[in-house]
C-alpha cells in the first residue's frame, strides 16, 4: 500500500517517563507502542514531540515551596496543574521509549522548555505564546492532514490535535494508539468528545493501516 504523503504522523511524547517505571507513568502507556512503530511505515512524514523541560520547570510542584502534586497554580498567565518532575532534559525519563523506532521520525520538535509556561501542544505552550514552529515545517513540507498517536490522550494529545484544527490541517486521532491520564475519572472520555466537538476524527489504527 502506498504511503500518505500530504500526511504527517505526530507521535506525542512517547518517553520513558510517561511508560511504565516512569515519573508520571500512563497507565498501560507501552501498550501503544508496537501499533506505534506499524503507523510509521504508513506515512513519509514522521514527527516526534518530547516534553523536555529544564530542572525546576514551573509544572513541576517540587518547584512550588508547600505545595503538592495536583494542586493549580497559576503559571504563564494560566491555570496550571503541577505535576511530578518528569522528562527533565537530558536524562532517561526524557528519550523516546526503547522499542519505539527512531529511524522513520524526520522531525524532533521539543516542547516545555520554556520554565515560566508548561507546553501540551506540539504547536505552541499553554499560553498560546511561544511557537515551536512545528504548522510552517508542516506546510513547508506540503502536509494537509496530521494523524496524532501518543501520549496522553486527556492533556498532549488532545491540546496538539486541537491546535492542528486551529492550524488548518485535517486532524486525526487514532485512540487505540493512545491512553489516557485520567487524573479525575472519565478524563479519557471528556478528552473524545472535546476532540470531535472541536472538529477531530477519531480512528482506529486499524482504518488507518487499511486493515
Amino acid at each position: 500500500m502506498s504511503k500518505l504523503s500530504d500526511t504527517a504522523l505526530i507521535v506525542v511524547d512517547v518517553q520513558n517517563d510517561f511508560c511504565a517505571g516512569g515519573a508520571l507513568a500512563v497507565p498501560d502507556g507501552d501498550a501503544i507502542v508496537p501499533l506505534a512503530n506499524d503507523l510509521m511505515d504508513r506515512f513519509d512524514l514522521v514527527v516526534a514531540s518530547l516534553d523536555y523541560h529544564p530542572p525546576g520547570h514551573g509544572s513541576f510542584a517540587s518547584a512550588h515551596e508547600g505545595s503538592n502534586v495536583g494542586d493549580v497554580v497559576t503559571l504563564g498567565a494560566v491555570d496550571q496543574l503541577l505535576w511530578p518532575d518528569h522528562c527533565v532534559a537530558d536524562t532517561y525519563g526524557s528519550e523516546l521509549h526503547p522499542d519505539l523506532l527512531n529511524e522513520p521520525i524526520t522531525k524532533f520538535v521539543l516542547k516545555g522548555t520554556d520554565a515560566r509556561v508548561d507546553s501540551y501542544s506540539a504547536f505552541r505552550d499553554n499560553a498560546s505564546g511561544g511557537d515551536t514552529g512545528l504548522a510552517n515545517y508542516l506546510r513547508e513540507e506540503g502536509v494537509t492532514k496530521v494523524v496524532i498517536v501518543g501520549l496522553a490522550l486527556d492533556y498532549c494529545v488532545k491540546f496538539t490535535a486541537l491546535d492542528a484544527v486551529a492550524e488548518g490541517f485535517d486532524t486525526t486521532v487514532v485512540v487505540d494508539a493512545t491512553r489516557s491520564v485520567n487524573v479525575a475519572p472519565g478524563d479519557g472520555e471528556k478528552a473524545i468528545a472535546e476532540l470531535r466537538d472541536g472538529g477531530v476524527h477519531i480512528a482506529y489504527a486499524a482504518t488507518v493501516l487499511g486493515q
